[in-house]
């Protein structure tokens, strides 16, 4: 018998069991962690010298307020919640041996690498705005240069550490790959077919978590320009939060479920929400409130163009989702993850210490 797998004790090389399920998503999970940890510390640094430092208001030579410091500190709140986002979905994208998801962080820390580079210059233009001195918008006489020569060292190091993480993801979801795509083979059988009819379903339940987080960045920097709370299109803005919750949660739900009517409603909403920001896109350049958008229409726009190139993408697959309805993909993709005979055999054997021989019960020959 061969001892690579009834053997005496837990294989403790790079092919055994034991690290595939275990050390290899903890080698994963913790430098990345790490990496995010030290990113979400600069942000956070950045976030209060900025709260504490920038005043309120500058006030120009007709006396009017402007208020410069709610969109940068909006944004970085933004990418504070960025990095733990990721956080989640990394763990995420391991519990469910989701490789897709994977190469989608890779793309998503790409964008948020070019996202922190337009940052250094917006929050540069926001220090030199500031007003100096010790005036009644200035009370305690915070110097805006200093301030910058402070915070620019580690509005550097975050896009060092994005690209940093980005490397390593990379990395990681090609050496996940093979291993993925093994326990999917277990899961799904050898079906061709059926493999790429639950590949689609991974794309596309990676990509409502992706857009979640897109729609929610773009509507709440929308929120925070939108100053005038009476405004029919301040109170528009603040529904669409719950209303595109609701909408993905149930674009999940019916997907898992095949319901091909509830499927089609949720892509005649994304038509909708596509026509949305679409309206918002054009309304930052075009129309009565451009001025209002001036301050932050660069981050806007980036959040808006990926947003509507979300939206087509989960549109396409989305409806190769429904294609794929009634044909076997849901008993796969609503039943619990398998569990590996030989690989559950090895972690009970490296729990117990023993050299005991426990083979499984029977082998299944796919």
């Amino acid at each position: 018998m061969d001892q690579g797998l009834y053997g005496s004790g837990p294989l403790r090389g790079c092919h055994s069991p034991y690290f595939r399920m275990v050390r290899l998503p903890l080698l994963t999970l913790m430098p990345t962690g790490c990496l995010k940890l030290q990113g979400l510390t600069a942000s956070s640094y950045i976030f209060g010298r900025f709260q504490a430092t920038i005043p309120n208001g500058v006030r120009d030579d007709r006396g009017v307020v402007t208020d410069n410091r709610r969109p940068i500190t909006t944004y970085l709140t933004l990418f504070i919640f960025a990095w733990l986002f990721q956080f989640v979905l990394v763990y995420d994208a391991l519990r469910l041996k989701n490789t897709i998801q994977v190469f989608g962080l890779c793309i998503f820390n790409a964008l948020m690498l070019l996202y922190s580079a337009i940052q250094i210059d917006q929050i540069r233009e926001a220090v030199e705005t500031a007003s100096g001195g010790n005036t009644p918008d200035n009370p305690n006489n915070y110097d805006p240069k200093r301030l910058w020569r402070v915070i620019y060292p580690f509005l550097i190091a975050i896009p060092v550490v994005i690209g940093v993480i980005t490397a390593f993801m990379s990395f990681v979801a090609w050496k996940l790959h093979d291993e993925f795509a093994w326990t999917i083979y277990k899961h799904i059988s050898a079906d061709l077919r059926m493999k790429r009819r639950y590949l689609i379903f991974q794309i596309y339940i990676a990509l409502l978590k992706f857009d979640f987080f897109f729609f929610l960045g773009f509507t709440i920097q929308f929120l925070v320009i939108l100053l005038t709370k009476n405004d029919i299109e301040f109170i528009l803005t603040i529904v669409v939060i719950p209303v595109t919750i609701l909408i993905l949660l149930a674009a999940s739900w019916f997907t898992r479920r095949e319901n091909k009517i509830g499927a089609t409603f949720v892509i005649i909403l994304y038509f909708g929400g596509l026509s949305y920001f679409l309206f918002k896109l054009v309304r930052m350049y075009h129309g009565d409130k451009v001025s209002f958008y001036l301050i932050a229409r660069r981050s806007l726009t980036i959040f808006a163009i990926i947003t509507v190139i979300l939206l087509i993408i989960t549109i396409g697959v989305a409806i190769q989702c429904m294609l794929n309805f009634d044909k076997g993909l849901k008993q796969h993709v609503n039943r619990r993850k398998p569990t590996d005979p030989e690989d559950k055999h090895q972690m009970q054997d490296f729990n117990s210490g023993t050299n005991q021989i426990n083979p499984p019960p029977r082998m299944e020959i796919d």
